[in-house]
């Protein structure tokens, strides 16, 4: 088809919630969306350029378009993730997790057993979970088996079975752990006592389970069995123990679904904390890979219908950052004070956590391809028409006007290149002129390379604002490559970055990669320059004191340091301690020019 038979079947389409479906010449589906409105929102693909390349292929690919009309946003949002998982097209965020992660099963049986499974089975059993943390779910399990004396075995203890007298009792009974009902030592009703306090533990909710446990403490205590009544005090207290270890907020917050997220240019990680009774009984984060430039609400809005789905949730409340679609019957909180936003705080937490690890296992597995990663921010941030593989960044040290010296920092692959480091001292400009000695050093840096064939940098920066930026920029005139190497300014006071001829600042987010390579390479050339500027400063001492004596050169100078320590000692000295140091001659010499001075 044409591009107009597409234009066409855009003005056609209704202005109703709905999903479309982008196809090309093929047939093949490339994405999926929904809309509050259809038509608005396919139009807004062909109405406007694109920043994100991808998505301009992806518009030149689409040679067809199908929609399906639904009757809310809601419904809409779980059909296109419900299409998504089906087709699963191109172009399309995919939540997708390959792991079979474990359940807790109550078995559909006489005698239930409660054991962990990977595998769900249509059989009346209940399932608890799953649970992507395994220390959670053993220590469930362990507490569980702690308080409850449930059997381990697998044994049809069917009553005809039982009668029969077809099993005997095992170590577990001998050890106290199981009352034998394989042998008919308990009776069903109490045990199913025991099934409905787990029940109640594995949804979050202690209380019943600890109201069991207190009047059956109560009970043995009336009835002089202190034995008895310690062992369950003992289970009380495992129990408490638990409860405050997992209880993390107000424990009014009850069955409620929390989501929050954390994002950069090529992925988003999505945290869901499933809450009962002021416990988080799950905590699981997802990493999306974004293939558009999709938003952080956009990428929410799919997480949020995938997770609860894959995790059986029915929680009528969810607790968000921002607001967006879900399910009608589904209530949403932004949180912005108190427990409920301590919570949602929590969860961001996670997510960045998890972000992280993943850069650190980056760095560690494929240690390019993180550096390509923090290039490509550092590009697209400060809007670099090249990948800065390599950086300068040129600082000036003097103290009132006193020894100006200038240093230039290179960074290679975002680190520091120390071999490549230059230091300068200031050779035409008299007094403490900032300016004009940036445009010196600048102009010295690029003229030799020039000269030399070297390769420029992608990326200079000045250390200073506006004034410092703009001498960078006149070396780099007058040297004929204005224009092919960005030069920016940093000023320390708010971390503004200033580019030529642009009135405002750029501020980048205080927490970004881009920013603390920056400062980073800032600092470097801060320390670097101070340190030159130091000993040259040093040199200059040494130099009015002993130096300009006629006839006491530099090794003599080291000599008499090296035994006496400082300068003042040498002036204190008699001629005797002098001569046995650098002999009669020299010694008569630092003899007559203090005399002179007195």
């Amino acid at each position: 088809m044409k591009v107009n038979s597409v234009e066409l079947q855009v003005k056609v389409l209704p202005s109703s919630p709905g999903v479309y479906q982008y196809y090309d010449k093929e047939g093949n589906i490339l994405y999926i969306g929904k809309a509050k409105n259809l038509k608005r929102r396919v139009a807004s693909y062909f109405n406007k350029n694109h920043d994100s390349a991808r998505l301009k292929i992806l518009v030149r690919k689409i040679v067809a378009i199908k929609h399906i009309v639904v009757n809310t946003e809601s419904d809409a949002l779980l059909l296109e993730n419900t299409l998504i998982k089906k087709h699963q097209p191109r172009y399309n965020i995919l939540l997708k997790d390959d792991k079979s992660y474990p359940w807790i099963c109550i078995k559909k049986e006489r005698f239930p057993r409660v054991f962990y499974t990977r595998r769900l089975i249509k059989d009346g059993s209940e399932y608890f979970g799953p649970y992507t943390n395994g220390r959670v779910l053993n220590a469930l399990l362990n507490l569980i088996r702690e308080l409850y004396p449930i059997r381990t075995c697998n044994y049809d203890l069917s009553e005809v079975n039982i009668n029969k007298g077809k099993y005997k009792v095992c170590l577990e009974y001998h050890l106290k752990k199981c009352k034998g009902p394989c042998e008919g030592f308990e009776n069903i009703e109490e045990y199913q006592q025991y099934i409905t306090s787990i029940r109640n533990i594995l949804k979050g909710n202690y209380k019943e389970a600890i109201r069991f446990f207190v009047k059956k403490m109560n009970e043995y205590a009336q009835n002089m069995e202190f034995e008895q009544a310690q062992e369950i005090k003992d289970k009380i207290d495992a129990l408490s123990d638990y409860q405050s270890k997992s209880t993390v907020v107000n424990p009014k917050i009850n069955n409620v679904d929390v989501f929050n997220i954390e994002s950069d240019d090529s992925y988003a990680y999505v945290n869901y904390l499933q809450i009962f009774h002021g416990a988080i009984v799950r905590s699981h984060t997802t990493e999306v890979k974004k293939k558009l430039a999709e938003t952080d609400a956009e990428i929410l809005e799919l997480a949020i219908v995938e997770l609860r789905e894959r995790f059986k949730s029915l929680a009528k409340e969810v607790y968000l950052p921002f607001p967006v679609s879900v399910q009608d019957n589904v209530k949403i909180t932004l949180p912005q004070l108190g427990d409920k936003r301590k919570i949602l705080d929590l969860s961001l937490r996670n997510a960045k956590y998890t972000r992280q690890e993943r850069f650190k296992q980056i760095k560690i597995i494929d240690p390019e391809k993180h550096i390509k990663r923090i290039l490509g921010q550092i590009q697209k941030d400060l809007r670099l028409p090249k990948l800065p593989i390599h950086m300068e960044c040129f600082d000036n040290s003097n103290i009132q006007g006193t020894n100006p010296v200038a240093a230039c920092v290179v960074f290679k692959n975002a680190k520091p290149s120390k071999k490549d480091y230059r230091k300068f001292n200031i050779k035409t400009v008299e007094g403490p002129n900032d300016f004009a000695s940036m445009e010196e050093v600048v102009y010295r840096r690029y003229k030799r390379m020039l000269d030399e064939g070297e390769e420029l940098p992608q990326l200079i920066i000045v250390d200073g604002g506006k004034g410092q930026l703009s001498s960078g920029l006149k070396a780099l005139e007058d040297l004929g490559i204005r224009g092919k190497v960005t030069i920016v300014g940093i000023a320390k006071r708010l971390e503004e970055i200033f580019y030529p001829e642009d009135k405002y600042p750029l501020y980048l987010d205080k927490k970004s990669e881009s920013l603390k390579v920056i400062q980073h390479m800032r600092n470097e050339a801060h320390r670097f320059g101070i340190t030159f500027h130091r000993d040259k400063r040093s040199k200059a001492a040494l130099e009015t004191e002993l130096d300009v004596i006629p006839g006491i050169g530099e090794k003599t100078t080291v000599e008499l340091l090296k035994h006496f320590r400082s300068v003042k000692r040498v002036k204190q000295a008699t001629k005797k301690e002098l001569i046995e140091v650098i002999g009669n001659s020299k010694a008569q010499k630092i003899v007559d020019y203090y005399l002179q001075k007195q």
